[in-house]
């Protein structure tokens, strides 16, 4: 099972902001597309950081409520960590619970082109273990 084909289920439509946008901006977004975190983009759509709902908490309960005027760039998580669309969902899941993060933008040829929750992960591997379990018990009842 690969990122691919989770990306197959969930779609590729990835939210992506600028870096300088404010954080009153990207909450806005998040709530609007019910999303976790946005990829905040270069113009010429390198990712520059991800901002995730933990991120911006963290911020206004260190800077308190004015720091929404600031900008998405001093909060953003710089060091972003990517997959590729061949990589497994075990791998996938691993690297995200390693690395206490959520979110995980896919790649292709260094662009941008999708991203998965570490939820789309759980969720994709319980489909696989309950197809897995009625195809054993269609075996059982047949044999």
């Amino acid at each position: 099972m690969t990122v691919a084909a989770i990306l197959q289920d969930k779609g590729r439509h990835v939210v992506t902001m600028s870096p300088k946008q404010s954080l009153t901006d990207v909450c806005e977004v998040l709530a609007a597309n019910k999303i976790g975190a946005v990829v905040l983009t270069e113009p010429d759509g390198r990712i520059a950081g991800i901002l995730s709902e933990r991120d911006i908490v963290r911020a206004l309960s260190q800077e308190g409520p004015g720091v929404l005027q600031t900008l998405a760039e001093a909060h953003m998580s710089r060091k972003v960590v990517t997959a590729t669309e061949h990589e497994t969902a075990l791998e996938v899941l691993h690297r995200m619970s390693d690395g206490r993060f959520r979110h995980m933008p896919i790649t292709r040829e260094n662009r941008l082109i999708g991203v998965i929750s570490i939820g789309d992960v759980v969720q994709y591997r319980l489909q696989l273990i309950e197809r897995e379990a009625a195809q054993m018990r269609e075996y059982i009842t047949a044999g």
